[in-house]
């Protein structure tokens, strides 16, 4: 093995050991099942490991990564498997009976974002996610997905304003003693 090749190697083993749980995580963020998370994940860092040559070290690394998750995501969803329309439930998670009051809020918190980012289209939800969650500039969002910035922008107040109905949905449809719980 070369010189350059050891390098390159060595790269991507620091990449992967930094940056894996958050690919991970954007990947569940875009809308990848928590079944289909390790795969895809796997085929993320694989093009990353193909492409990592091409990365300009002077850029964000995170804006570059999160394309390749997009795209990733995208590909993922435009399956026949994948595209089932998700439920307005949000998971009942109080059968895990072992689990104190604060950690089935955090969960329950959790799955109705996750239920609320799923009714949003990905293009929107990718802009959602990397500004407000990752708090990745705009600029870096519009070059890494290769959309104007203004239609990044544009995209940004559709899907606060979608992430917010979805989010009064769903807390409409719970069962009263669910919504009543998390208040006293």
């Amino acid at each position: 093995m070369g010189e350059v090749e050891a390098a390159s190697k060595e790269r991507f083993h620091a990449l992967f050991s930094a940056e894996f749980a958050w690919i991970w995580t954007t990947l569940r963020r875009l809308g990848v099942k928590p079944a289909d998370l390790e795969d895809v994940t796997h085929d993320v860092l694989l093009v990353v490991y193909r492409k990592l040559d091409t990365y300009d070290a002077s850029r964000p690394l995170r804006p570059w990564l999160f394309a390749f998750a997009y795209r990733a995501a995208s590909d993922y969803r435009r399956l026949a498997r994948h595209r089932e329309e998700p439920s307005e439930d949000v998971p009942d998670l109080e059968a895990s009976v072992a689990a104190s009051d604060e950690v089935l809020e955090k969960k329950q918190e959790s799955a109705l974002v996750h239920a609320a980012l799923a009714r949003i289209h990905l293009d929107r939800r990718a802009v959602l996610v990397a500004h407000e969650i990752d708090g990745t500039p705009m600029k870096d969002i519009a070059q890494s997905l290769g959309i104007p910035l203004n239609t990044a922008y544009s995209r940004l107040r559709i899907a606060r304003e979608e992430l917010t109905a979805a989010v009064l949905r769903i807390r409409a449809r719970r069962p009263r003693t669910e919504q009543t719980r998390g208040e006293s």
